[in-house]
């Protein structure tokens, strides 16, 4: 369907997307503190309707604005550049004398006395952190609530969630309470929110965006990413995010081409792989399908050549399976037994399962990943972006974890709903959401494309043609619809 009748009664600065923001505090005509004010406005306006950022900073953004003259004259050509826009982090990544609770009660009350590296590097480029936006415990799940902050809602429909694990940053988008908003990538942590939400969310790859946690710096499972209404958008935060910082060592330097000039030059005339349920391995429901069809038959319209194709992905599930259980049992299984002690029961089997592992099983993990990785990297040679689902189906009741079936196949457990995140996860690939259509029942549905080794500029030209065929874009932001 067509995207349902909204409303925004917000402040009009948020509803601007943030590379024209950002091109008016660069000609003087608008300051950093209007926008501080309008998003505080804004905040407290939609709060609490859908609780997206439960822990607030203004006075903190506030007395930022006073060193943006320096940061200026030494950033402000960088094409990353922000000028004083508002960003929210999420809040399983440190920011100076915030609190930042992981979603966890043994958290709770945890205040960083350093900012993570990214967090350092956004607000050298100009960003004002404005809160920290909501996520399950630990970011184990694709569903935000936590026993410390309580349930996000879907904006286009309060009584539905809002995906996971960045569930608060795509809330936080869609209302127009920020107009960037960082995410974190395990299990489509970037890419579900963003797909349920109507937002675009970029997993990019490992290093190009910070570093995944700090405590198992050379894992490329967990990354930090961008999330935005709109592709330009997105391709701006990456800019901003990306270069090489020694204490990351899996970190990129910024490419010579900014990612915002890779989207300016998009071209209908690319060639897109579509495998809606990648070859059987996912199950997606026939609405969702339908939906992504549409979109690539409007992408057809302008140019594109759609061919249904996929890989051969034998031995994705146990191989994503046996790296996801790793990192969380060399991560949030590491943490103190006061902590870990009042985890919820699904993130403590996921610590357990990594416990449990045989050598056998990691050496074989880490050998089928390179199978993989050469698979795909093969299989894209002959297309720009492999299409798939970035999920199988419409978001669920809030109060529900995850969901019992997908297309009428049941769900073993709390990640196994989530399969279309695993490829781009186990082989190190980019991957984003982009918003594709509308369900009967007017809630987002997102299509998921899966680029080449380091090809963020590529997902991101195909994102914009995607997003130019469907037009979606300026239906956001909106006021949560409450039911």
């Amino acid at each position: 369907m067509t995207s349902p009748q909204v409303v925004f009664t917000g402040p009009e600065l948020c509803r601007l997307t943030a590379v024209e923001v950002v091109n008016l505090l660069r000609k003087g005509e608008v300051t950093p503190s209007e926008l501080v004010e309008a998003s505080l406005a804004r905040i407290a306006a939609v709060e609490p309707a859908v609780n997206a950022i439960p822990t607030v900073c203004g006075d903190r953004a506030r007395e930022q604005i006073g060193g943006l003259i320096a940061l200026r004259r030494k950033n402000g050509d960088a094409p990353g550049w922000l000028g004083g826009l508002p960003i929210a982090i999420k809040d399983l990544t440190p920011v100076k004398g915030v609190r930042t609770t992981w979603g966890t009660p043994g958290l709770k009350d945890f205040a960083p006395d350093a900012s993570d590296p990214l967090v350092e590097r956004l607000e050298a480029m100009g960003g004002l952190v404005m809160g920290k936006t909501n996520t399950p415990e630990m970011g184990a799940g694709g569903n935000t609530f936590n026993a410390v902050f309580g349930m996000t809602r879907n904006p286009w429909d309060t009584s539905r969630n809002a995906g996971g694990s960045s569930g608060g940053a795509a809330v936080s988008l869609a209302t127009g309470e920020v107009w960037l908003s960082h995410g974190s990538d395990l299990a489509g942590s970037l890419r579900t929110p963003a797909a349920y939400c109507g937002v675009v969310g970029l997993r990019p790859t490992p290093g190009r965006a910070g570093g995944g946690p700090a405590a198992i710096a050379f894992s490329t499972e967990g990354v930090q990413g961008p999330m935005a209404r709109t592709v330009l958008d997105t391709a701006l935060f990456l800019d901003a995010m990306s270069g090489f910082d020694p204490r990351l060592p899996l970190s990129i330097e910024a490419p010579a081409t900014p990612f915002q000039d890779a989207v300016a030059r998009a071209t209908p005339k690319v060639r897109i792989a579509y495998a809606p349920d990648l070859k059987g391995f996912a199950p997606v429901e026939a609405e969702i399908e339908e939906v992504m069809r549409g979109a690539l038959r409007a992408v057809e319209g302008l140019g594109a050549t759609v061919e249904e194709a996929c890989p051969d992905l034998t031995g994705l599930y146990d191989t994503y399976i046996t790296l996801r259980a790793m990192a969380w049992a060399a991560n949030a299984g590491r943490l103190p037994d006061e902590v870990q002690r009042q985890y919820k029961r699904t993130l403590s089997e996921n610590i357990d399962l990594g416990r449990r592992l045989t050598a056998e099983q990691i050496y074989d993990a880490q050998r089928n990943r390179s199978v993989l990785y050469r698979a795909m990297q093969t299989f894209l040679e002959g297309y720009d972006v492999l299409a798939c689902a970035v999920v199988g189906l419409k978001p669920g009741p809030v109060e529900e974890e995850y969901p019992a079936t997908v297309a009428g196949k049941p769900v073993a457990d709390y990640v196994d709903w989530l399969r279309f995140s695993f490829l781009a996860t186990t082989t190190a690939l980019p991957a984003i959401s982009v918003p594709a259509g509308f369900t009967a029942d007017g809630l987002p549905v997102g299509l998921q494309l899966i680029g080449p080794p380091r090809g963020e500029a590529k997902v991101l030209a195909v994102a914009k043609i995607i997003e130019e065929a469907v037009g979606l874009s300026s239906r956001l932001p909106i006021d949560p619809i409450i039911r």
